[in-house]
């Protein structure tokens, strides 16, 4: 019976570091200042890093209320999903670059 119980152990860490890991890596390429964010309306999203900054502006703020009323906390990405269209994102995010 100790040898299934150390199998079961030994396989959730394994698959633990794995997750950690994955974790890291994808954390890893987000630089200091900014944060990653999911968008697109349909299954097929696409991720974009962008600046902590864009947090104080209204318009962004907008986009996150959306993606509060529309997903709460648990967002199926693992991340922070922006229930919005790229054009929509793009036309947010240009306007905030010319103001920053």
């Amino acid at each position: 019976m100790s040898g299934i119980v150390n199998t079961i152990n030994y396989s959730s860490v394994k698959q633990f570091h794995k997750l950690q890991s994955v974790t890291r890596n994808q954390i890893s390429d987000v630089p200091k200042g900014h944060f990653a964010v999911y968008v697109g309306e349909t299954e097929k999203k696409k991720r974009y890093v962008v600046p902590i900054a864009y947090l104080n502006h209204t318009s962004f703020q907008e986009l996150l209320q959306k993606a509060e009323e529309e997903f709460g906390f648990q967002h199926s990405m693992g991340g922070l999903t922006l229930p919005c269209n790229e054009d929509a994102f793009f036309h947010v995010t240009s306007r905030l670059n010319n103001s920053l």
